[in-house]
């Protein structure tokens, strides 16, 4: 009898201790386990974030609201300066704001290092107008670019073509054909630059800077905001150093002055160097248009 006792007593404290060790698998196991954090290298390669594309859009649903308000609409003026296209900096202060156009395609997706070295060594902030072209041949440039506090990277375009509704051309470059084709030239470079960069682009210009006055409104109903310039500053990269000078020193203050730093071989990088301690001297600084248009 006292034996049968004994044994189970020692069945009793074994079921015990086996129950107790499933308890504690149970309490410490853990099925899911949560990832690590991903390093700070690796979380900057994705400035954006869902909220940010959540907040927006899509192109589809732009495209669909703009087409049921433009289509039909007649342009009645044509040109650079236009009603609602921003040409100068709204104050009275010594500033001038360098505007750069990258425009892309065959001959113009190069890159001027040394201007923009020049730029970054006398922390001149600037302003680039890049096209989408461009961004496709100059990707990691692109990107370091538009990390550099220095410079704020605006939108210039899908395809670079003057921003029309009815295919009005100038240069011999033939606009956008119909409202669709203004708001893919506008929408398609703007998307582009938000997925890249995770910033939406606050200002637009259009390729060869022409506009008619139905394309002007559609740029400001995508968001963003028309900007050309009261000084040409290059015209294209095709001024020579002196001729860079020159136009650079009729700046006015509030003046927005358009260049290129898309042609190495042209000589704005030389007439930047030459223009820039004269303004200085005149008591002028340097601004990007995020600074002064909110």
């Amino acid at each position: 009898m006292q034996q049968v006792i004994k044994t189970l007593i020692w069945g009793m404290a074994l079921c015990l201790t086996l129950t107790a060790c499933a308890e504690v698998k149970v309490t410490t196991q853990q099925p899911h386990p949560r990832p690590s954090a991903a390093p700070a290298d690796k979380q900057k390669a994705k400035p954006h974030t869902t909220a940010t594309h959540a907040k927006l859009p899509t192109m589809a649903e732009v495209k669909q609201k703009l087409q049921l308000k433009y289509e039909g609409k007649q342009p009645s003026k044509w040109g650079e300066h236009l009603p609602g296209v921003i040409d100068r900096l709204p104050t009275k202060e010594k500033v001038i704001a360098l505007t750069f156009d990258a425009c892309g395609g065959q001959h113009g997706s190069g890159y001027d290092a040394a201007l923009i070295q020049y730029l970054e060594r006398e922390r001149i902030p600037a302003t680039l107008f890049i096209n989408s072209r461009w961004i496709e041949r100059n990707k990691p440039t692109f990107m370091r670019l538009a990390q550099h506090p220095l410079f704020e990277i605006e939108n210039h375009g899908t395809a670079h073509r003057p921003l029309s509704v009815n295919g009005r051309a100038i240069y011999g470059i033939r606009g956008t054909g119909s409202v669709n084709e203004a708001m893919d030239e506008v929408l398609g470079n703007d998307r582009k630059i938000l997925e890249l960069t995770g910033r939406k682009p606050k200002f637009f210009r259009s390729g060869t800077a022409y506009y008619d006055d139905v394309a002007v409104n559609i740029v400001h109903d995508i968001g963003e905001r028309p900007v050309n310039f009261d000084v040409v500053g290059d015209a294209g990269a095709t001024f020579s150093a002196k001729q860079v000078k020159q136009a650079l020193l009729q700046a006015k203050p509030g003046s927005i002055v358009i260049l290129h730093f898309n042609r190495p071989a042209g000589d704005t990088a030389e007439g930047l160097k030459q223009a820039i301690p004269l303004l200085r001297q005149k008591g002028y600084r340097f601004v990007k248009l995020e600074d002064m248009l909110k």
